[in-house]
């Protein structure tokens, strides 16, 4: 079952702001691996481009690092 998200406001960010929070509060603390954007697919029912699109983000915002047939890893909390 997915999440229900706003229809008025961008998936995407609505998504990168729920995987923000989740960093922050040490859900998924530094060190530890994101889930797969499949799993963000499957956990919020949006489709694969929009999940691409919260971990890019993620990613420029210096969160995460991800590694080529590895995936993605948690590296630092969004500011306060």
């Amino acid at each position: 079952m997915s999440i229900e998200l706003d229809e008025t406001r961008p998936k995407w960010r609505q998504v990168a702001d729920i995987m923000r929070a989740r960093i922050a509060d040490g859900s998924y603390p530094i060190g530890s691996r994101m889930p797969a954007v499949v799993a963000l697919t499957e956990e919020f029912g949006v489709a694969i481009a929009t999940a691409q699109k919260v971990m890019r983000a993620l990613r420029d915002e210096g969160l995460i690092r991800t590694e080529v047939g590895m995936g993605s890893y948690v590296t630092g909390r969004p500011p306060q």
